[in-house]
C-alpha cells in the first residue's frame, strides 16, 4: 500500500471544505465592483465624454480618437483607487484562451537622470498595443520574421480588475489588417446581423433602429482532487483519461444529476459566484451534472460580446478558485470514458431595441408574422450552412462527445416541436395569408390540491437536437466545453445575417413590382419552409436510422474532424462571409491552417502521452504481477504432487496467459502507432497531416487502451499505478 496511487487517495480521502469568506452583504450591493461599468464611467468621465462613450457602445458609432485621453484618465482614477498597479491589453488569440502583457502604470515623471516617477496612462495606451503577432497561431499570415501585430480597445465591452492589474479587452490583428484573434469576425458578425435584422424588422415596425445577439451560455465541467489529478500524467498534459476501465457504478443510476452538492464542492461554487458576481457576471444557476464529479454553472442571457467574455473570465476564475480549493478543473469534453461529456450549451436569441423578441411569438398577428420570418429564415440559414455550423464546434477533444449517446450527434439537425411545425405546415398547405395565430400556455392539473397548476410551454425539449428551438430562443448544444463560444456565434449570427440580407432583396423585388408586401413575405416564407424541410427533425438523434436518413436528406454527416473544416472554404462559406464582411478568404484560409495544426498537435501529444504509459507505466506493472504468478505457480508444484498442483495452478496460468497476450499487443501496437506518426510528420501540408493524423494515428488509442483496461482488472490492485475511475470520480 506505499505507491504513489494510495498516497494521494489517502491524501484525497483526507480533505476538508476549503473556508471562505463571503461579506454578508447582498450581492446586489457588490456586484460589478471590479467591473469599469456605466455607473463607474458617469463617476470617472465628464458628462460629455461620457454621452461620446454611449453612443458608441449603444449605436455603433466609431469612438474618436481625441476622447481616448479623457477615457484613459478616469480609466486609471478608477483603477488606482481600487488598488492597481498594472494595465493590460486582454486579447483573445486562436488558442481557445486569452492573453495578457502587463505593463505598471509608472513612468519617468521628466529626465531619466532625475529618477523620479509618477503614474501615467494615456489615451493612446488605452487605444493600441502592440502584442508579438508572430508567437500567436496566424495560420501563416505573420511569420517568425514579421512579429508586428495590433491590439485596439472595444469600448462596448467594459475594462475590469484581475488582483492589480486594469485589464482593456481588444481585438487583435495583423500589421496588415487581418483578424487574428475571435473577437474582431464576432464584432464584425454582430455588426452584420444588426443592420440584415433591422431592415427585416422594419418591413413591420418602423421604429425599430437597433437589434441585439443575445447569448446564454452553460458551463459544464468536472472537479477533480488535486493528488488524484497529479498522479494521472495523462490528466495532466491531456486533460483527459487516455485509460482507465469505468467503474462499477458510475451514472446509470442517475443519482448524481440535480442531487446534494459535495460539501467541497459547495464551497468552490459559493466563492466562484462570489468573485462572479464581483466581475458583473450574472451567474444564475448551479447543479450537479449527470456523470459523477460533473457540474455545471449558467448565467442570466446577455449581449453576445459581453456574454462571450463573460465566459473566459468565468473559466479563468475556475482554475483559479479550484486550485484553491484542491481540485483541478477539467474542460476538456470527454475526460473520462463510459460516463457522459461536457458541453456549452448556447442558447441564443435576437432582440430589438424596444425589447422585442424576435424568437418570441408575439401578441398580435403582425408581431407573429415578424416572428415566424426570423424563425423561417434561422431554419433556412442552418439548412444552408449545416456543414460549416458543424465545423465550427468541431475539434480533437469535442469528436470524443458528439455523437456518443449523451449529447447531440455529428449531425446538424433542427428541433422546432409540434406546435411550430403545425404553424410551418399551415403557411405551406394554406393558400390564404392567414393571420399567424400562436396558442397561449397551456395548464396542466396535477390533481393534488395544494399543488398549483403547471403552464406548458409552447415547444417541448429533444436533448438529442444539436440545434432546438425551445420558446423564445435555440439552444446550440453541441459546443464543447472547452471552447471558446465566439466561434460559434460568428457563424450563427454570419448565416443569418446573410439569409436575412437575401430575403430583404427577395421582398423587395416582388413589392416593387406591385405585389403587396404581406402577400410577397408569405410567398418567400412558403418556399423557405418546403426547401428547407430537410433540417427539420424532432426525433431521436442517437438512432442509427436518423444517420442513413440524414444522408438521404443530404444533409452533412462527415465525421472526420479535419474534413469538417473544408466547410470554412467551401464557395458557399467563403461568399458568405465575404458579402456579408466578416471574414475574407485570406483571413478563412488561415483560420483552417491553425485548425489542423492544432488538431495534429492534441493528437500528438496524447499519443505521446499513451506510449509513454504504456511502456513505462503498465507494462512493467503487469510483468511483476506476472512474475508474482509464476513464482506462485513454481512453489505450487514444488509443495504439490503432480495432480493437485496442476488443478491449483489452473488459474494461475489463465492470468499468465492473459497478462502476456495483452501486454504483446499493448507494445506491438504502440510501436506501430509511434511509426504511424512518424511517416505522419514527414506530411508537410498541414490538412493533410492532419487528417493522416485522424486517419493512421488516433485509431490506435482504443485498441491500446482495451487491452491496458483489461489489465487492470486483472493486476493486483495494491500495485496498480494510476487512480482508477472509483477514485477519480467518487472522492469529491
Amino acid at each position: 500500500m506505499s505507491t504513489l496511487r494510495f498516497k494521494v487517495v489517502e491524501e484525497a480521502f483526507k480533505r476538508e471544505p476549503v473556508a471562505i469568506k463571503i461579506p454578508k452583504e447582498f450581492p446586489s450591493e457588490y456586484f460589478g465592483k471590479y467591473v469599469f461599468n456605466r455607473a463607474k464611467m458617469s463617476k470617472y468621465l465628464s458628462k460629455d465624454t461620457m454621452g461620446v462613450v454611449i453612443k458608441a457602445i449603444d449605436e455603433g458609432v466609431t469612438l474618436p480618437r481625441s476622447i481616448s485621453d479623457h477615457v484613459a484618465a478616469g480609466m486609471k482614477m478608477w483603477a488606482m483607487e481600487m488598488g492597481a498597479t498594472h494595465y493590460t491589453h486582454w486579447f483573445q488569440p486562436l488558442t481557445e484562451g486569452t492573453a495578457e502583457k502587463h505593463d505598471s502604470f509608472i513612468e519617468y515623471s521628466g529626465s531619466p537622470l532625475e529618477s523620479e516617477i509618477l503614474e501615467r496612462f494615456s489615451g493612446k495606451l488605452l487605444a493600441q498595443q502592440e502584442p508579438d503577432a508572430s508567437s500567436f497561431p496566424s495560420g501563416g499570415i505573420r511569420n517568425t520574421f514579421e512579429a508586428r501585430g495590433y491590439t485596439a480597445w472595444d469600448p462596448s465591452s467594459p475594462a475590469f480588475i484581475v488582483e492589480d492589474t486594469l485589464c482593456i479587452p481588444t481585438v487583435f490583428i495583423s500589421y496588415t489588417g487581418e483578424a487574428l484573434d475571435y473577437k474582431t469576425p464576432l464584432l464584425k458578425s454582430l455588426s452584420a446581423i444588426d443592420k440584415a435584422a433591422v431592415e427585416v424588422c422594419q418591413l413591420f415596425d418602423s421604429n425599430v433602429k437597433k437589434v441585439y445577439s443575445f447569448l446564454g451560455w452553460e458551463q459544464e465541467f468536472f472537479l477533480v482532487d488535486q493528488a488524484l489529478y497529479s498522479a494521472r500524467p495523462d490528466l495532466m498534459l491531456t486533460d483527459r483519461t487516455l485509460m482507465g476501465h469505468e467503474s462499477a457504478k458510475n451514472q446509470q443510476l442517475e443519482d448524481h444529476y440535480f442531487g446534494a452538492i459535495p460539501a467541497r464542492v459547495h464551497a468552490f461554487m459559493r466563492e466562484l459566484e462570489f468573485e462572479a458576481y464581483r466581475y458583473g457576471i450574472p451567474i444564475k444557476t448551479r447543479h450537479n451534472e449527470v456523470a459523477p464529479n460533473q457540474f455545471e454553472f449558467a448565467p442570466i442571457y446577455g449581449e453576445t460580446n459581453l456574454a462571450v467574455d463573460q465566459n473566459l473570465i468565468v473559466i479563468s476564475l475556475m482554475h483559479k478558485i479550484a486550485n484553491k480549493h484542491n481540485f483541478r478543473l477539467l474542460l476538456h469534453e470527454k475526460p473520462f470514458e463510459g460516463i457522459n461529456g461536457s458541453g456549452k450549451h448556447c442558447n441564443w436569441s435576437l432582440g430589438t431595441d424596444s425589447g422585442v423578441g424576435l424568437f418570441t411569438p408575439g401578441k398580435t398577428a403582425e408581431e407573429n408574422l415578424q416572428f415566424v420570418t426570423f424563425l423561417v429564415n434561422a431554419v433556412m440559414a442552418v439548412y444552408k450552412h449545416n456543414a460549416l455550423l458543424k465545423a465550427s464546434i468541431a475539434s480533437a477533444s469535442n469528436a470524443h462527445r458528439l455523437g456518443a449517446l449523451e449529447a447531440p450527434p455529428a449531425i446538424i439537425s433542427v428541433f422546432l416541436g409540434t406546435q411550430i411545425s403545425a404553424v410551418f405546415d399551415k403557411i405551406v398547405d394554406s393558400a390564404e395569408n392567414n393571420s399567424i395565430t400562436m396558442d397561449e400556455l397551456k395548464r396542466m392539473k396535477l390533481g393534488v390540491a395544494h399543488v398549483p397548476e403547471v403552464l406548458i410551454d409552447n415547444t417541448d425539449r429533444n436533448r438529442t437536437s444539436p440545434f432546438a428551438f425551445t420558446g423564445n430562443r435555440f439552444e446550440f448544444r453541441a459546443v464543447g466545453s472547452s471552447a471558446n463560444c465566439s466561434a460559434a456565434m460568428i457563424v450563427l449570427n454570419s448565416i443569418l445575417a446573410a439569409q436575412l440580407a437575401s430575403f430583404t432583396n427577395e421582398v423587395t423585388e416582388k413589392t416593387s413590382n406591385g405585389m403587396p408586401k404581406e402577400e410577397a413575405i408569405f410567398e418567400i416564407l412558403r418556399r423557405y419552409i418546403k426547401e428547407s424541410k430537410p433540417i427539420r427533425f424532432d426525433g431521436n438523434g442517437y438512432s442509427d436510422e436518423w444517420k442513413e436518413e440524414a444522408k438521404i436528406r443530404g444533409l452533412d454527416c462527415e465525421t472526420s474532424v479535419p474534413l469538417m473544416y473544408d466547410a470554412y472554404t467551401s464557395k458557399d462559406s467563403v461568399e458568405m462571409f465575404r458579402s456579408i464582411g466578416v471574414l475574407n478568404s485570406t483571413e478563412l484560409v488561415a483560420r483552417n491552417e491553425v485548425k489542423w495544426e492544432v488538431y495534429t498537435k492534441k493528437i500528438q501529444i496524447e499519443s505521446r502521452v499513451l506510449g509513454d504509459l504504456s511502456i513505462n507505466h503498465i507494462i512493467p506493472v503487469a510483468t511483476r504481477y506476472q512474475s508474482a504468478l509464476l513464482d506462485n505457480l513454481y512453489k505450487i508444484k514444488v509443495v504439490f504432487d503432480e495432480q493437485r498442483a496442476a488443478e491449483l495452478s489452473k488459474e494461475d496460468s489463465s492470468l499468465i496467459e492473459q497478462i502476456a497476450k495483452h501486454i504483446s499487443v499493448i507494445k506491438r501496437d504502440v510501436d506501430a502507432m509511434i511509426e504511424a506518426r512518424k511517416v505522419a510528420n514527414r506530411i508537410e501540408d498541414s490538412r493533410e497531416k492532419a487528417i493522416a493524423y485522424c486517419n493512421t494515428v488516433e485509431p490506435y488509442f482504443s485498441v491500446i487502451r482495451y487491452h491496458v483496461d483489461k489489465l487492470e482488472l486483472i493486476v493486483d490492485n495494491e500495485i496498480w499505478p494510476l487512480p482508477k475511475y472509483r477514485e477519480l470520480l467518487f472522492i469529491n
